[in-house]
């Protein structure tokens, strides 16, 4: 039997402004995501949906997800590789491809803009090529229907 893992969220709205939802324009679509021990996540949606710019939003959420599992599988494949890595960030970005009627839309790509730094010249082919095999590993990845490219900047340490 394969090994299954759970994940446990709590998704708490907060926009009752005081008559609810009575009509389109009368709520906030602020909420909290919450997990047992964890800081909670102030989200809301987008701001072109009438979200809080300051807060989280969906999308957001789904391509840094996308980000971080890439990162994490990336950071391992590298150690168990000997690439050492001593920083890494990605300015990743998502697009959404609204439909023809605007009424709905979907996540239709998500770029991730890696820049790595190891410690050695030798390792930078090989930092290199480990991008391309996350995408195998990656459970986000793996779980999305949508394209996910990157394009990675591989950088040596300065002494």
């Amino acid at each position: 039997m394969a090994d299954t893992h759970s994940y446990q969220v709590t998704v708490e709205w907060t926009g009752n402004l005081g008559s609810g939802t009575g009509s389109y324009r009368s709520y906030s679509r602020d909420h909290e995501i919450l997990a047992d021990g964890k800081t909670p996540i102030a989200a809301s949606s987008d701001p072109a949906f009438r979200g809080d710019r300051k807060r989280w939003n969906p999308e957001e959420l789904l391509v840094a997800s996308v980000a971080q599992c890439h990162m994490l599988w990336y950071l391992h494949l590298c150690a168990t590789d000997g690439v050492v890595v001593v920083d890494y960030e990605d300015r990743a970005h998502g697009v959404m491809t609204m439909d023809e009627s605007g009424g709905g839309g979907q996540i239709t790509e998500v770029v991730l803009s890696p820049e790595v730094t190891v410690t050695d010249p030798s390792m930078v082919e090989k930092a290199l090529a480990l991008h391309g095999d996350v995408h195998s590993v990656c459970f986000i990845a793996r779980s999305v229907n949508f394209p996910i490219r990157h394009s990675p900047v591989i950088r040596v340490q300065r002494d």
